[in-house]
């Protein structure tokens, strides 16, 4: 059995697109798991503010019609926050879309989603590592069942914790806790979501661009314009977010040396 200290929230969205900087969330579920086995769930639509493409409705079967009276996001945001306060976060494929693209959306509507001390665990992630195949697969090779209610956030959050519960049984070397489970799918160097940036042996490092392979505190030092660049850029918003706090700590360190 999975062995909690704080709740785990399973988050599932689905959305207009697959752009963590310009798409927004249609649907947002999240089942949450706390500690003594009890389970409270979340479900919404969201007014994404912007029209739904057809290739994203033929997707998860949401138009403009089903949310023309839905809340926007921001008018949803404080109840979202409080539900996933405390919580650990997990989804399948969360650690790249759904959690960058949530976090993203309470970045644009100025609340600051802080992740500090929030374990993230990513159901795809060690599927992908035990056995490559998609959410249905898992949910068939997993748990034996047909996952009729492929793409509907509730259904996919559902299934995705239910594949959770049976990896941990089938896997010892996951382990029974979050901490063990992230340390095996090697999610616990995240240092921004869209990957620009990557940790080694403690320090920053550019994962793109003109200066990857060094060190982001090392170029900002030497380069402070390329700050101005990134954060003019077409960036997500959780990326400028820690490219500002490494460019701060890199000028504390200037002012403490000059003085």
């Amino acid at each position: 059995m999975l062995q909690l200290t704080r709740p785990l929230a399973v988050i599932d969205l689905e959305t207009t697109g697959t752009n963590l900087a310009t798409d927004r969330i249609v649907e947002i579920a999240i089942v949450k798991l706390m500690p003594d086995g009890s389970k409270a769930l979340k479900h919404k639509l969201i007014h994404p503010e912007m029209p739904i493409p057809r290739q994203a409705s033929d997707i998860h079967g949401i138009s403009d019609e089903h949310v023309k009276d839905a809340p926007t996001f921001r008018q949803s945001a404080n109840e979202l926050k409080q539900f996933l306060d405390h919580c650990d976060l997990a989804g399948y494929n969360s650690n790249r879309f759904d959690i960058p693209l949530l976090v993203e959306e309470f970045l644009r509507i100025g609340i600051d989603f802080d992740m500090k001390g929030r374990k993230l665990v990513d159901v795809q992630r060690v599927f992908h590592l035990m056995e490559q195949r998609t959410l249905t697969a898992a949910y068939r090779f997993y748990c034996d069942k047909i996952h009729d209610g492929a793409h509907g956030a509730q259904a996919d959050a559902e299934a995705t914790l239910e594949i959770l519960q049976a990896q941990i049984e089938r896997y010892s070397q996951l382990g029974t806790d979050v901490d063990s489970i992230i340390k095996f799918t090697g999610d616990d160097q995240v240092v921004d979501f869209a990957r620009r940036f990557s940790m080694e042996n403690g320090i920053e490092i550019f994962n793109f661009g003109k200066h990857k392979g060094r060190a982001v505190a090392d170029v900002l030092k030497n380069e402070p314009q390329y700050y101005d660049w990134m954060m003019k850029g077409d960036f997500p918003l959780h990326t400028k977010q820690k490219l500002t706090e490494i460019f701060n700590r890199v000028m504390l360190k200037k002012d403490k040396t000059v003085s």
